[in-house]
Parts: structure tokens; sequence; C-alpha cells
């Protein structure tokens, strides 16, 4: 009996990070699809993909990498390169020039003959600039100033009309999923805050400032749209922002996240966790120790999402951040889900693995 291979092949670039593993999993389990991860660093998670350690600033490896792959009918492009200071890197000419390398690197070993998913976020509205025209739709004018996104955009569409594929922009908000050491990963930095603290026998204060509205968008539900803008037929070349569906204000969900630790909710108490937080290193590795944690250093799990906290938490000032997401609802994608059960969710898989205290 012949077996019958698989007819689509995609490849997830920056598959260890929080797009990368929630696209894994909108495809695991699917004997129709071969899919590899791509990344730099080994995955520390299990997926059905075949992983491929590629670094893409490398243009020499990657062309010697890529060569031995073959060809792919879909490409997620999902990976990243953010400096050491995260924010003041966001308009930094170096960030911008090593992103645009890693794509164009990538593009010239391999491109997809049916689609390729680019990811942005809402630097496309200049949040990181300044206040934002809410909500942000996806026909606004390219806001002025530094930004990775246009060039990275530009050079897919010259590709995508030279090689006769189709390309999908998607423009989720304050992505949060389970990838350990990403940058921009509010679960864990959360979740590491609130077992140290309560290990202290505090309550659960919130460190930010004013109160403004903002949205967060599941990873996995970010995959599920991958997936199914990848999928469609018809020219494509489209822009969609995908957020969970609701709005968020950090207060009003502290409760609910206090809850996941059994804990109880405090004053507030501003402080700036990128500085705090490091000092109570020896607190995270005594709850290790105590619980029987999986043997993670509190910067291998929040890396550099200490520094983006303090900016989502708006610290020093926040800004209402909102996305219409009514494009992508009126072409079919319609899926949603509770801010706050997403972080139940998540809470929940991090202490059953073992990597937050239960």
């Amino acid at each position: 009996m012949s077996t019958v291979l698989p007819h689509k092949r995609l490849l997830v670039v920056g598959a260890r990070g929080l797009v990368g593993q929630g696209v894994l999993s909108a495809f695991d389990g699917d004997a129709d699809w071969s899919v590899v991860a791509l990344s730099r660093r080994s995955l520390d998670f299990p997926t059905d993909a075949t992983h491929v350690s590629v670094d893409l600033t490398d243009r020499i490896e990657t062309f010697e990498m890529l060569g031995f792959l073959g060809a792919f009918t879909h490409v997620v492009y999902a990976a990243l390169y953010e400096q050491e200071d995260l924010v003041a890197g966001w308009r930094d000419t170096r960030q911008i020039e090593v992103n645009v390398g890693m794509l164009r690197n990538l593009l010239d070993a391999v491109e997809p003959s049916e689609h390729l998913t680019l990811l942005q976020g809402t630097k496309a509205y200049g949040a990181h600039l300044g206040p934002m025209l809410n909500p942000g739709k996806e026909w606004h004018d390219r806001p002025r100033g530094p930004n990775f996104y246009w060039p990275q955009e530009d050079l897919v569409r010259e590709r995508a009309n030279a090689g006769g594929w189709r390309y999908t922009v998607l423009r989720p908000q304050i992505v949060c999923g389970l990838a350990l050491g990403s940058p921009m990963n509010m679960t864990l930095a959360i979740g590491v805050f609130a077992a140290i603290s309560k290990a202290m026998g505090e309550p659960l204060r919130f460190p930010g400032g004013p109160a403004f509205v903002t949205q967060a968008t599941d990873a996995r539900l970010l995959g599920r749209a991958v997936r199914w803008f990848g999928a469609q037929s018809g020219d494509g070349n489209e822009t969609y922002n995908i957020t969970n569906g609701d709005e968020l204000v950090w207060r009003s969900v502290w409760t609910s996240i206090a809850d996941s630790f059994e804990m109880e909710v405090g004053d507030d108490c501003p402080m700036s966790l990128a500085e705090e937080m490091p000092k109570l290193s020896p607190v995270w590795n005594e709850l290790v120790r105590r619980f029987e944690l999986m043997p993670y250093s509190m910067d291998a799990l929040v890396g550099n999402s200490w520094q983006f906290a303090d900016a989502i938490f708006g610290l020093k000032g926040g800004q209402n951040t909102l996305l219409s997401t009514i494009k992508a609802r009126k072409h079919g994608f319609a899926e949603c889900i509770d801010s706050e059960d997403m972080f139940r969710n998540q809470f929940a898989d991090l202490q059953n693995a073992r990597i937050l205290p239960t």
C-alpha cells in the first residue's frame, strides 16, 4: 500500500517565539501538512514539526541550510530581532536594518509557491511614536517615523508580484502565550511577578500607571488566524488586525489574575519591573527548589519582558491602543476569546508544565 505524502509544505520562521508556537499548535496533528519549524535556538516545547536551526542574520548559513529543505507552498514569517534596550530599539536604525536583512536573506533563499504570512503589530499605527488614531484600521496611512514594518512589507509585495504568490499581513496586539524567554510575553512577566509577590507574603499590586484601554491576542488564536487566512483563495495581499475581540483595562482584569494565584489584590504600587524584579532572582530560585519547578532562571523565563511590561502597564504614561477587527470578521474570521479566560488558561498551562508554582 503506497503512502500518500502531504501536498502542503509549511515553513514557520521564528518558530520558538510567541507567534511561532501559536502557528505550530494550529497545524499539529494534521497529516495533510508537512511543517518545518525554523529558529536560531532549539525548541523547548513538543511539536509535530521538524526543527531546523538557522541564524537568519548569517546570509551564508541561511542559504546553506535552506538549500536542503526543498520547496514550500506556505511560509509564515514571525522572526524578530530586538535590541537589549527593547523600547528604545523600536526606533533604532540598526534594529530596522537587521529585521529587514533577515527577511531578505530568507526570501533570497526560499519563497513560497502559494502564500506568505507577515506579522506586524500596533507599531503599524505609530503606537511606538506617540498617540495613535483609535481604533487603528488597516486602511490608515502609514505614520511617519522609524519602523521596520514598511521596508519588510514593501519587500514582500515586490517578491510576491514577481513570484506570483499571495501574502497576508496580520497585525495582532500584545500577543500572549507560553514562549519562554520572549522579549514581549506578558503572561510570563505577570506570572513570575505574581509568584514572587505571593512568596514574599504580599498581595498582587498593580505596578503600572494611570488607566487606559488596550487589547491582547492569544497566541493560539493568532495561529488559527494565520492558518485560516493562508488557506483562502483569491487575490489575497490583504492586511488584517487580529485581537481577542474584547477590550482590556489592566485594573479591571487584575482581580481575575490574582484569583489564578489565589492572591488578594493590593493597593497600586507603581514601580519599574525591569529595575526591581532582577533583584529578586534569589526568591525565584528558592521557588524553583521548593516547588520542584523546571530549572529555569528568572531571566531565562522572562528576559526583556520586564521592559515590555513597564511599557504595556503604562508605567511612564499609557495610551489607548485599539485595533478594529471588523475587516477580519467581514472576511470570515470571527474567532474570539475573553482575555481573562486567556490569562487563566495560560497560567494553568504554565503551572501544569511546572514552569510556575501552583
